[in-house]
């Protein structure tokens, strides 16, 4: 958060303080409700992939009201490299249901990689007509993902590196967990599954493109398709370079891929392109950094309260995975 600070006043440098408060004063703020709105859209239909994947890998009994606390707190820790601090949703499902870590980890690589997809789906028109220089990227993504879906889903292959875990001197004594791990990502790596979720995936993305669309629309530019369209390759790759770069939540290279891209596609000022990209990540990460924060707050509150309670509970019965005769 210290170092979202630091980007953010180096944005303000980098467009003129001046001129973006300018920008930042004119800007129709009426429209941030909307813009608001829409990101939680977004932050909806992924907590709705979160409860797919947690019928896939055989999670049952979760009451769906802890559900959504477990899955908005792993929003609190969206500002870690990789997004990994998201873990957190593992070990709060575990302290609340009893779900081993191991069992629902290989939820993230899912989301994270559905993620990418959609993002990729939404911005490969916007690629063709202004990225070349981003096909290296489109490339390598695709290249993981396909080699990651792949490996998981072959049986033979995926249980030959877990075995050679056994030669490892530290890691020999977690085989077992790592097992378990592979269980759950051989079923999220169903192909059906994948296809499914990448496709809730730039439903939810597309989201957040309305968001900059009406940031866009906010600061004066000129709206209708050509604008979305930009809009539509503007965030969603700068979005990709942000997760490729293993910055805090992508921060520093998100931004600056924002502002400079609308300054080039968009033909915008340094400043009134600072100040969309302030705007546009404000209510995008930020936003739900602290809704994250708040939902942690208030199910860490509920955990103390019934810690005892907790304790003595039996540890519930996991149904079994669509997979789990294979």
């Amino acid at each position: 958060m210290l170092f979202g600070i630091v980007v953010f006043a180096g944005l303000l440098l980098y467009g003129d303080v001046r001129s973006v408060g300018k920008d930042l004063r004119e800007f129709r703020w009426e429209l941030m409700p909307v813009i608001l709105l829409v990101t939680l859209g977004n932050y909806l239909l992924r907590f709705v992939k979160w409860e797919y994947y947690l019928r896939q890998i055989g999670v049952a009994g979760l009451r769906r009201g802890d559900s959504f606390l477990i899955y908005f707190s792993g929003l609190g820790m969206t500002v870690t490299p990789g997004k990994i601090g998201e873990w957190l949703k593992s070990y709060l499902l575990k302290e609340v249901h009893g779900t081993p870590v191991t069992k629902s980890a290989p939820i993230l690589i899912a989301e994270r990689l559905t993620d990418s997809l959609g993002l990729l789906i939404i911005a490969l028109a916007g690629v063709f007509v202004f990225g070349a220089e981003y096909w290296p990227i489109v490339f390598g993504i695709l290249t993981v993902a396909v080699a990651v879906i792949g490996i998981m889903r072959h049986r033979p292959l995926a249980r030959a590196l877990v075995a050679r875990l056994h030669h490892v001197p530290v890691a020999r004594n977690y085989v077992p967990h790592f097992e378990e791990l592979y269980e759950s990502t051989y079923v999220l790596m169903e192909p059906r599954g994948i296809v499914l979720m990448t496709g809730l995936s730039v439903a939810s993305w597309f989201f957040e493109v309305l968001a900059f669309y009406f940031t866009l629309i906010g600061l004066g530019v000129s709206g209708g398709g050509d604008t979305l369209f930009k809009a539509a390759f503007i965030l969603p790759i700068a979005t990709v370079l942000g997760a490729v770069i293993p910055t805090p939540g992508g921060l520093g290279v998100a931004e600056t891929g924002i502002t400079s891209l609308s300054q080039k596609l968009l033909e915008m000022s340094k400043g009134a392109a600072t100040a969309g990209t302030l705007i546009v990540r404000l209510a995008t990460l930020w936003f739900g950094v602290g809704l994250g924060l708040v939902m942690f707050a208030v199910l860490t509150h509920r955990l103390a309260r019934q810690g005892k309670l907790l304790e003595a509970a039996p540890e519930p019965a996991l149904a079994a995975g669509p997979d789990a005769a294979g």
